[in-house]
């Protein structure tokens, strides 16, 4: 895709704008390469298609935690496990261990969590707590 259809299928978030620090983080991985190969091949209609589970995902999440359903109940390591399994369908093999880096990652940096607490305060930590209590469920 090109620079314009990314942002469309994106919502202008540009990914570009990060791929250098993500390189230099996890560029050595094979997460990092097996992600970058699969995404290379992807067209518009895919972008769409992950976009759209994305956030079915989220929207469970969001639905529990404004109900106030706690993030080690059933119903948000399931979303949780959604979460992990939509990240080894479409860019690596997410492992129990690297899905709790990541969640750690959504409370700990305060980029992830600002973007990811767009759609409701308190989501990235939510989301983080469910992930851990998922890989030790």
């Amino acid at each position: 895709m090109d620079a314009k259809e990314m942002l469309e299928v994106f919502g202008g978030f540009d990914p570009a704008e990060h791929q250098g620090e993500a390189h230099q983080r996890w560029g050595h991985t094979d997460a990092y390469r097996e992600s970058a190969r699969r995404t290379s091949e992807y067209t518009k209609s895919d972008w769409k298609r992950l976009g759209a589970e994305a956030d079915e995902i989220n929207q469970a999440f969001l639905e529990l935690l404004g109900v106030g359903i706690p993030s080690d109940s059933d119903a948000a390591m399931a979303a949780a496990e959604r979460h992990r399994d939509h990240i080894s369908k479409w860019f690596y093999d997410c492992s129990p261990e690297i899905h709790v880096g990541l969640g750690e990652m959504y409370a700990a940096d305060p980029r992830f969590t600002e973007n990811i607490d767009k759609a409701m305060k308190g989501l990235a930590a939510y989301m983080s707590a469910a992930i851990l209590a998922n890989s030790v469920g």
